[in-house]
């Protein structure tokens, strides 16, 4: 996988120097969420569970044949927003999010990172398409929370605010008293360096794979690492 920062630990070494506050993204940079518990499968019961009500034709075959659950999340809200059945789709999905927390698969050099970051002074938020209470449990299960406290922002009622809309880091920004210039995102997906754009912060792609990268550098995205121990010697001034 071309990896446009492996070689180049200069613009790793500026990138985190620049960062007073570190905004991450959840699923991906800090953990595969659905790394047994697949997404896929999540997606396909919201559909099947919108087909059993005679909904079928709510969404369009492409957002049916996405297999993401966000997709299907927002394609209801922008049909019916801020309706009951928004609001109980959004519950079914949060439900499984939190069932998929117990099998959810660290990102390696994550939980280091994360720690080292905090302990060089770096305050770190979350900024994400994932209800925040997953995100809690997730933490408390790795020994993270103290990490973030109180900073975790995630999905709300109001899912036109979810990312590519920069929403999520605004309030981070905000609740922070940070300017976006002092800010880093780290990130797995388009929509995280849209928002991170949007936003006005520095962004840090995360590939676990080919297709992770290639859909970052397609979206415009500069700095890729197929790797977070690369941002983590930095940190530690190793490289």
């Amino acid at each position: 996988m071309t990896d446009r920062t492996e070689h180049a630990p200069a613009e790793l070494h500026h990138l985190i120097r620049n960062a007073r506050v570190v905004l991450w993204d959840f699923d991906g940079p800090i953990c595969r969420l659905f790394a047994r518990y697949t997404a896929e499968r999540v997606a396909t019961d919201l559909v099947g569970w919108l087909e059993g009500r005679g909904l079928h034709d709510l969404l369009t075959a492409a957002e049916r044949d996405a297999l993401d659950p966000h997709v299907v999340l927002r394609a209801v809200d922008r049909r019916h927003p801020g309706s009951d059945l928004v609001a109980e789709l959004e519950d079914r999905l949060t439900a499984e999010e939190l069932k998929a927390t117990s099998s959810a698969m660290p990102t390696p050099y994550a939980d280091p990172l994360i720690r080292t970051l905090t302990a060089v002074g770096s305050r770190l938020a979350i900024a994400t398409n994932n209800s925040p209470r997953v995100v809690r449990a997730y933490l408390e299960s790795r020994d993270l929370t103290r990490c973030f406290t109180p900073h975790i922002y995630g999905r709300t009622q109001q899912l036109n605010h979810l990312k590519p809309d920069p929403d999520c880091l605004n309030r981070a920004l905000r609740a922070m008293g940070a300017v976006p210039a002092s800010a880093l995102m780290i990130g797995d997906a388009p929509t995280d360096y849209f928002a991170a754009r949007a936003a006005g912060v520095a962004f840090l792609g995360y590939a676990r794979n080919d297709r992770k990268a290639r859909l970052l550098n397609e979206a415009g995205a500069m700095s890729v690492v197929n790797s977070l121990q690369l941002l983590l010697r930095a940190v530690q001034g190793r490289d």
